[in-house]
């Protein structure tokens, strides 16, 4: 390797340690409140309705959030965002902590989904125009795993933390966790410093290029993309299919199984660390492998099958946990070539609105997700929670053979 490379290669895993520590932090953020649940429920006397209503505000206003700083990001670039984001993090848990009644946590569920809604175009923005192309499968994917790692300490932390002192002090810690996570980002803010201008005319030539005497194309232009939208559908469906399995796989478990929700909550965590060491392998596969649609539809359909077979209530008690790490390795080693797939239809210097875009079907996909798997359980159907998982992550691979398809054909 000559000298150079070893300097790029430096360069590049110092931007992906900030980015991911950013990124793990977002999704830290998720799961702060739903552990705190209980004690906020007999601290001011919620019921369970009032308090899930607060994970819904969350997401809502992050998607709308996540849809418009995209369009801040190509305007004054990323750097300033993701300050501002993290920020709004550190505060929305300090309003928690502080909390007196409902509207108060109304008030944080809605800082919190300002903040977390800037997150994914910072972040792919940044990769897409500071890491060197051939390491941006590793990148991706150590991206996506401290995104898993976050949900998996989140619970643990609070928890604990709580269970030494009280829910306030989990909240103000949660805040000087977020805190120290702002000072470390602020003395590697020359490392995520990027080109606006320099992604402005990138645009401009790639809108020329393609239309040639015409005028410059318009803020919104990249609206017209059917790639962009099939994305967007694409990772509705993911978020919808990961949200139904977080928030009642223990449920359905019960019911199907007669498995004590706390062994099915265990399963989410063996899932969540199958998606993590998944990711570690999904990049080197997407590095590898050339056809990212294709270890798409692989990982898809061994999570179909694992989905179908949980659904039928014929697995045996022992071997229960296998579905689950199958699930989350999974997502885990699809996620890098999804990214590629994403990276492939976004045209060139307008990747913070494209992902802005996009990504906003995540949070949308959180949102609604848990309120029609909630009236199947509630019907008395914990079945179908599988089977729509598997239809969602089929639907998932329809679309991405569509957007490869659809794809630009230049890319940032």
């Amino acid at each position: 390797m000559t000298d150079d490379l070893k300097i790029r290669r430096a360069s590049d895993v110092r931007v992906v340690g900030l980015i991911s520590l950013a990124h793990g932090s977002s999704h830290f953020f998720h799961l702060i409140l739903p552990p705190m649940f209980p004690l906020l429920k007999a601290e001011f006397g919620f019921n369970y309705a009032e308090l899930g209503l607060l994970m819904t505000i969350f997401f809502v206003v992050s998607c709308a959030v996540q849809a418009a700083s995209g369009f801040l990001v190509d305007r004054i670039g990323a750097r300033p965002v993701l300050f501002s984001g993290v920020s709004l993090l550190v505060l929305a848990a300090l309003t928690y902590s502080q909390s007196n009644g409902y509207a108060m946590l109304v008030m944080g569920a809605v800082i919190a989904g300002c903040g977390n809604g800037i997150f994914h175009p910072v972040d792919y923005t940044l990769i897409n125009h500071k890491i060197s192309p051939p390491n941006l499968p590793y990148a991706y994917s150590i991206h996506g795993v401290t995104g898993y790692l976050g949900w998996a300490a989140a619970p643990a932390f609070m928890v604990a933390v709580a269970t030494i002192a009280d829910w306030r002090i989990a909240f103000l810690s949660a805040a000087a966790l977020e805190a120290i996570i702002l000072l470390i980002l602020w003395l590697g803010r020359e490392r995520l410093v990027d080109d606006v201008m320099q992604r402005q005319a990138e645009s401009r030539a790639t809108h020329a290029a393609a239309n040639p005497g015409s005028s410059p194309a318009s803020t919104f232009a990249f609206l017209r993309l059917p790639a962009v939208w099939l994305c967007w559908i694409f990772f509705f469906f993911s978020m919808s299919a990961t949200t139904g399995m977080q928030s009642f796989a223990p449920s359905a478990l019960l019911r199907i199984y007669d498995l004590p929700v706390s062994s099915g909550n265990y399963f989410l965590t063996l899932m969540s660390l199958g998606g993590a060491g998944g990711m570690l392998l999904g990049g080197y596969l997407a590095k590898r492998f050339r056809h990212p649609e294709r270890i798409v539809t692989i990982c898809f359909s061994m999570s179909i099958a694992m989905g179908i077979f949980l659904a039928t209530g014929w697995v045996p008690y022992d071997a229960i946990v296998i579905p689950f790490i199958v699930i989350g390795a999974g997502l885990g080693v699809a996620a890098p070539s999804r990214d590629l797939i994403v990276r492939a239809a976004t045209p060139a210097g307008v990747s913070g609105r494209v992902y802005g875009i996009v990504y906003s079907g995540i949070d949308l996909g959180a949102a609604l997700s848990p309120l029609v798997f909630g009236i199947f359980l509630d019907a008395g159907l914990p079945r179908l929670l599988f089977v729509g998982v598997a239809f969602l992550q089929l639907m998932i691979i329809l679309t991405g053979f569509k957007v490869v398809a659809t794809s630009a054909p230049k890319t940032t």
